[in-house]
């Protein structure tokens, strides 16, 4: 098997592939496998994509390739209440609604303690498409199209029976584009951005950085599995084109996550996993900062303090469980939820990323095709969640004041491949 080539074509693929995911922008859950049971696997690694949520997992798995497929669906919305009421009503951001996310995860063990292996996954991203715009924005089309890979070569050793260390090099690459967004590129006095020429409508840019993810993982009885992990910030290159738009010049780097799960085989078929998953969303200026300088007149857009999404942390819960049905049909579920982490206060630049869902409901499936290939299905659901405005509007510089109520719901549907050698 040509794995080099294989890489290259997946992840191409998800270069192409913008993605609006579901806690904050990070995806619920990595592999067909945990997307099943809502996301978890720090402490229950099932495939060659267990490095994305803990590298120790790799240890674990064998010798083993997978190739999966994701259809995702996010349906979002904004609703203006404003003091000017010709432009008040409902804008569907839904025009584009139909992504396809590839993944693949290929591992080997060159000892029976000792696995190398690399992970190609969606990390996240968001997207919104107004066609019929959003006027306080500008008199066109408007939206953002931004989408995150993540190529994750894995070293993992069993230092003693049952129990396991990994550590991953995250090589990410992200690209991003935003247009209709020209009321924010106006000349002094106004001075929205600090490089007006470079808030919207330039097309893709693209940025590449790296960081580290380590995990552990240990049975600590026959029945309880317990694991840990944490990825450091990736540092990434700036967005040029768009360096009046994020703040620190373009600057969008990806989040600092960790957390801890259990899994608990409470009966010879069932198992049952809780992770609980910290993303600090508030250490990442363009994502964190609030928007409430820039209309006091304190900042710009795309200064080194500059105006972000105003995004709180997000701590996820996850439950998930499986059930061996028989020797050749498991059967997964789950829910997971978290505060959604956009502030009442800080809807209206969020009208370009409502990422208000909190709770998810996973359904998933394998069924053994053979004694080393297997197939995989997962179905997600996200439950509507709307985010009322709070004085997000301003009243001056050209703004009338009012609210932004945001709303979203999402639906997936994977499939993947696996087949141990």
């Amino acid at each position: 098997m040509k794995i080099g080539k294989l890489v290259s074509t997946l992840a191409l693929a998800g270069l192409a592939t913008p993605v609006f995911a579901t806690n904050g922008y990070f995806q619920h859950g990595y592999g067909v496998k945990s997307q099943g049971m809502a996301g978890v696997g720090i402490a229950m690694p099932q495939d060659s994509l267990a490095a994305a949520t803990n590298p120790a997992g790799m240890a674990m798995v064998g010798d083993r390739v997978d190739v999966g497929l994701v259809w995702f669906r996010p349906i979002r919305s904004a609703q203006l209440e404003t003091g000017y009421p010709p432009i008040n009503g409902n804008y569907s951001g839904s025009d584009t609604k139909d992504f396809l996310i590839p993944e693949f995860g290929y591992n080997r063990m060159l000892s029976p303690t000792m696995s190398v292996g690399i992970s190609v996954y969606g990390n996240g991203g968001m997207n919104s498409d107004y066609k019929k715009g959003i006027p306080l924005f500008g008199n066109s089309s408007a939206g953002v199209d931004l989408s995150q890979l993540f190529i994750a070569p894995t070293l993992a050793i069993q230092v003693a029976p049952g129990h396991a260390v990994g550590v991953s090099a995250n090589l990410a690459y992200q690209r991003f584009k935003a247009h209709g967004l020209q009321n924010f590129t106006g000349p002094c006095p106004s001075c929205f951005s600090s490089s007006p020429g470079n808030v919207t409508n330039r097309g893709y840019d693209s940025a590449t950085g790296w960081g580290v993810k380590v995990g552990y993982t240990g049975k600590i009885t026959d029945a309880v599995t317990i694991g840990a992990t944490y990825q450091s910030k990736t540092r990434m290159g700036e967005f040029d084109k768009y360096k009046g738009l994020f703040a620190g010049k373009g600057d969008f780097d990806i989040p600092e996550t960790y957390g801890v799960g259990v899994a608990v085989k409470a009966m010879p078929a069932l198992t049952v996993a809780f992770d609980v998953q910290k993303i600090n969303y508030s250490d990442v200026d363009s994502v964190g900062n609030k928007v409430d300088c820039l209309f006091a007149g304190m900042c710009q857009t795309g200064s080194s303090n500059g105006a972000g999404f105003g995004w709180r942390d997000v701590t996820a819960y996850k439950l998930g469980v499986s059930y061996d049905y028989s020797k050749s049909l498991t059967l997964r579920g789950g829910v997971s939820t978290a505060r959604q982490p956009i502030r009442s206060n800080q809807t209206l630049f969020n009208i370009l990323a409502p990422a208000t869902v909190e709770t998810h409901l996973t359904f998933g499936a394998t069924w053994a095709l053979s004694d080393k290939s297997e197939l995989s299905l997962s179905y997600m659901h996200a439950f509507e969640k709307k985010v009322n405005g709070s004085n997000s509007i301003p009243a001056g510089g050209g703004f009338p004041g009012g609210n932004v109520n945001l709303k979203m719901y999402e639906d997936s549907l994977g499939i993947a491949y696996g087949l141990r050698f």
